[in-house]
């Protein structure tokens, strides 16, 4: 026997003991238990008769390759860990999704304890996701709007585990103010926000951004679609309100617009804006996942479902304080498209 094959065969045997000494009692895991023993029982079989892979050795061509066996085993271990990673993944993501679940909940419990959070609830609301924006909202929160065509409109800033007093500012502002206890990500603390909105039965949501970029009084343009019944999510557009500040900045927007644009059939221009305005009544439809770039899923899924999407001009002003906290325009676009791919995929 080889040295190699010795050594393989140490570690299956180890390998099989050690399955049988993790996966016991509260430990037991049927599906890694199973995963474990038919790796190592392999690894033991493939070193005591190396032969049984000359069928596979075959079905590969490599009958006349020099050590074609080891090939062979190499392809498979490859093709075995292929889908181990993926089925890895999808554990990952359910667990992810489980966790989302909880944390979300933890932040409706705050609104279920305090009566009094509910009496700022209005007919319209603005969520505005935060985190370390206390210097910020200080300048935007006093021009929010109170009313819009009549009706009623209220603020709500879901504070993403602050520690500046982003909370206190808030709530100085007279806005409802729920909390993330950590700090997620400005998709998982809009769609904390979402919740509640849906369990207040509030008609018209709106998510705009905590840096000052959005002008509050763009506000309505994007409302009154949907109080209108014309579109059930209305993007508010930095392009056609007149572009957007950096060359690659404007150049990855009309990229991934554009790709959007194909894959689900809409004529957008402006698919990273986080200013919109939606029916909550459908977006309680769509399943949103993304716990920090989650304006590309939220086209796709609305598209998905039949929801009616449209856009308004509005303008893009420069962040008043601070720096973004979603890193450069490359590491951005990266996460962006992976977002993009991963909802379309969804």
């Amino acid at each position: 026997m080889s040295n190699l094959r010795l050594i393989g065969l140490v570690i299956g045997v180890a390998g099989l003991a050690l399955t049988f000494w993790v996966y016991r009692g509260p430990k037991w895991k049927k599906s890694n238990f199973v995963l474990s023993l038919f790796f190592n029982l392999l690894l033991i079989s493939v070193c005591l008769r190396p032969d049984i892979l000359n069928a596979f050795r075959d079905f590969l061509a490599l009958k006349q390759a020099e050590r074609g066996r080891i090939l062979a085993l190499l392809i498979g271990s490859n093709i075995f860990l292929l889908f181990f990673v993926l089925y890895a993944k999808a554990r990952l993501d359910e667990t992810r999704h489980q966790f989302d679940l909880l944390v979300r909940s933890l932040g409706m419990r705050e609104m279920d304890e305090d009566p009094k959070m509910m009496e700022r609830i209005r007919p319209i609301m603005v969520i505005i996701p935060a985190y370390d924006e206390a210097e910020n909202l200080k300048g935007l929160l006093p021009r929010m709007p109170s009313e819009i065509r009549g009706i009623e409109t209220g603020t709500m800033v879901v504070d993403d585990g602050s520690s500046d007093g982003t909370s206190d500012v808030a709530a100085a502002a007279g806005c409802l103010v729920v909390r993330n206890p950590i700090n997620r990500g400005q998709g998982a603390a809009s769609r904390l926000g979402y919740d509640i909105l849906k369990k207040s039965g509030v008609r018209i949501g709106v998510t705009m951004d905590a840096d000052n970029q959005h002008e509050p009084g763009d506000i309505e343009k994007l409302v009154v679609p949907v109080l209108e019944g014309r579109y059930d999510l209305v993007i508010g557009s930095r392009m056609a309100g007149g572009g957007v500040r950096g060359t690659l900045r404007r150049t990855g927007i009309v990229f991934f617009t554009l790709l959007i644009n194909t894959m689900t059939g809409l004529k957008l221009t402006d698919c990273s804006s986080g200013l919109k305005a939606f029916n909550m009544a459908r977006l309680s439809e769509v399943d949103l996942r993304e716990d920090q770039f989650q304006a590309a899923e939220v086209i796709i899924s609305a598209a998905k479902k039949g929801l009616r999407i449209g856009e308004v001009p509005v303008r893009a002003l420069d962040r008043m304080c601070g720096e973004s906290r979603k890193g450069g325009d490359i590491l951005y676009g990266m996460h962006f498209f992976r977002s993009i791919l991963r909802a379309w995929w969804r």
